[in-house]
């Protein structure tokens, strides 16, 4: 098959495909007389196997490993698990990462109700993304978000599960 052919039974662009070769992913693929590349059902497997992998979010290193124990099956599945593991652990942490993230856009957010327009204070969203960390701008989940109305201190927000 020709590579939009592969392309199309895969799901991955052309460019794709190309840069995986290039990068020692995929083997190379032969050539016509007019010099196309022509793909086997060997390709077409590891591709597939490449696009499962990239959806769990693995890097090209971490796919070459496992590449490397799926040509040589007879070996030990060690270093598998132990990528596997490896992986787990930095996909938890990113999770943990997208968590703190949430938490501190939500936070600003609420600033945008946090202030009465009628105030003609401006955009509170706006505000807390103009702030130097230095102004101590309350853009995180952990901060206490006040307004000031006639003279009143209003605690508008406080996040204190963190």
């Amino acid at each position: 098959m020709k590579i939009g052919e592969l392309s199309r039974a895969t799901g991955t662009p052309v460019e794709s495909i190309r840069y995986y070769e290039r990068a020692g992913l995929m083997p190379k693929p032969s050539r016509t007389s007019a010099n196309y590349r022509t793909y086997a059902q060997d390709h077409l497997s590891r591709l597939a196997f490449i696009r499962r992998c990239r959806s769990l979010g693995m890097s090209l290193d971490e796919i070459r490993v496992l590449l490397h124990h799926q040509d040589q099956p007879a070996q030990d599945c060690t270093p598998v698990n132990a990528l596997l593991d490896e992986h787990i652990g930095h996909v938890a942490q990113r999770i943990e990462e997208l968590q703190d993230l949430q938490a501190q856009l939500v936070a600003l957010r609420a600033r945008c109700n946090a202030v009465p327009p009628a105030l003609g204070l401006g955009c509170g969203i706006m505000d807390a993304l103009n702030k130097t960390l230095s102004d101590s701008a309350c853009v995180s989940a952990d901060c206490v978000t006040t307004a000031v109305y006639s003279g009143t201190v209003h605690v508008l927000q406080q996040n204190q599960d963190r």
